[in-house]
């Protein structure tokens, strides 16, 4: 099967020229295209777009068809089909899918999926108010499109996937941009700029990968039309059949505490980095940071040993040894105090509870569970579904306000009763994989393998767990 390639079409709505702005400003560049596009009311105002056009393709590429559609907060879908070729690429909020080949839609993981977050992301905040939406734009260079004079900036999400666009410096139009999408680089040029519901949208676009080359002409622009949220979810037709998810739940979790008593058996270590950004979206700090860990209790222990490849001084080390044992102590004691507290509840007859654990009956309560699908992950066959917040329930407990905030796509070995993998999208997300099973102690599972973003002061950071290697004791 042939990769998917990632298409890029943000900010689209750019027309009318404007005072020119200083080549090294590039918040200016932006400000500008913003008042060009028709102003940030009207670009904030945009709640859905749906754009129709035809395909004309020359080399490999043949006649066809084009799709494009945005829906707030951030739901994305693409379609370009030509002749044999087909990509659809689309975003529901909760996970990314792409379908290269008729009938055989699958959903993206860790880069791929980040791109496309990234696009639906940009595409509907459309660079207004950079601050709010987490966007760091930098200043690239002057540069030349088709013989005009233009501006390349960069634009940075939180995640760290970046963006390479080119506005002309007389009109402050998007000219184009350039990414690289499964490997190859492409090219995406914009014209023919015409006034819809008073922003503006390019009706012409070109597009060049590898050795095709799309001419994409738009006979149709919509703006705040009806859009369903059917478009943008995974193909109904390739869905499959829920099992009893409490009862599956169920099994997985008795089998995951099975596996965490195993866990004891082993430690490792594993290599972190983390890249902290400035206002302007450049680099401030850059470290690498080497721990070793072990399992107690189900929960991950670890301690720093080292950064940037050099060993902790002395102090730092004893600092370090001082946390991890008292961190052994906080969950030794928590255990002994459950382990009282189920006691307790055995004896008067009554189930133990605690309302600020996340457990399964919590997850079924307040989340609903859609879009389920065979699919192969890692040589297995695995059911696969994305879950949100159930909008219609109403949370008392702290437990179940946390897991009503969450969304995202779960993997599970049905045959095995084990999570293949989550990919939770929260606006408290965990600061690194290895805390995602003490997190959420209703899933203990292996995470996406995309950078994970934190924003503390301002400044936007990934961490990236780059290596782990387990040994047994």
């Amino acid at each position: 099967m042939r990769r998917h390639v990632q298409l890029m079409l943000p900010c689209v709505f750019l027309l009318c020229a404007v005072a020119p702005a200083p080549a090294q400003d590039a918040r200016k560049i932006v400000e500008q295209y913003v008042k060009a596009a028709g102003g940030a009311k009207a670009l904030s105002g945009t709640r859905t777009l749906a754009l129709q056009g035809t395909v004309a393709g020359s080399g490999d590429a043949t006649a066809g068809t084009f799709t494009l559609e945005t829906k707030l907060p951030n739901r994305y879908y693409f379609e370009l089909i030509s002749g044999e070729k087909r990509l659809v690429v689309a975003y529901n909020g909760k996970s990314a899918w792409c379908e290269t080949e008729p009938g055989q839609p699958r959903t993206l993981l860790g880069s791929d999926a980040a791109e496309v977050e990234a696009t639906a992301q940009i595409m509907n905040t459309r660079l207004v108010d950079l601050k709010k939406n987490k966007l760091t734009v930098t200043y690239v260079a002057a540069a030349t499109v088709r013989g005009k004079a233009a501006d390349q900036i960069e634009v940075v999400t939180a995640s760290g996937v970046k963006r390479k666009q080119f506005f002309d410096s007389h009109t402050h139009l998007l000219a184009e941009e350039s990414t690289v999408a499964g490997g190859i680089p492409q090219e995406i040029f914009y014209d023919d700029y015409k006034a819809v519901s008073g922003i503006q949208i390019p009706h012409a676009l070109e597009l060049r990968r590898g050795d095709d080359l799309y001419r994409i002409d738009i006979r149709s622009a919509a703006v705040n039309g009806q859009v369903s949220e059917r478009v943008f979810d995974f193909p109904r037709k390739s869905q499959a059949q829920l099992p009893d998810l409490k009862a599956l739940f169920q099994e997985i979790d008795q089998n995951q505490k099975a596996i965490d008593k195993i866990r004891e058996n082993y430690a490792g270590t594993r290599m972190e980095e983390e890249t902290e950004f400035g206002s302007d979206g450049r680099v401030k700090k850059h470290e690498m940071m080497e721990y070793t860990f072990f399992y107690l209790d189900g929960q991950e222990l670890s301690t720093l040993v080292k950064k940037d490849g050099k060993p902790l001084s002395e102090a730092e080390q004893k600092k370090e040894n001082e946390h991890a044992l008292k961190r052994i102590q906080e969950v030794q004691e928590q255990a002994a105090k459950k382990k009282a507290k189920e006691e307790k509840a055995s004896e008067e007859g009554k189930p133990e509870k605690d309302d600020d654990e996340v457990g399964i009956e919590v997850v079924l309560r307040v989340c609903q569970f859609v879009n389920p699908r065979w699919e192969r992950f890692r040589g297995q066959d695995v059911l696969v579904f994305d879950f949100e917040g159930n909008p219609d329930f109403k949370p008392h407990k702290l437990a179940e306000k946390i897991v009503q905030k969450l969304a995202g796509v779960v993997w599970i070995d049905e045959k095995a009763t084990t999570w293949s993998g989550w990919k939770p999208i929260s606006p408290v997300t965990p600061k690194s994989p290895a805390e995602c099973s003490s997190t959420y102690s209703a899933a203990p599972v292996s995470c996406s393998s995309r950078p994970t973003s934190i924003t503390k002061s301002g400044s936007p950071r990934t961490r990236r767990l780059t290596s782990a290697c387990v040994f047994s004791w």
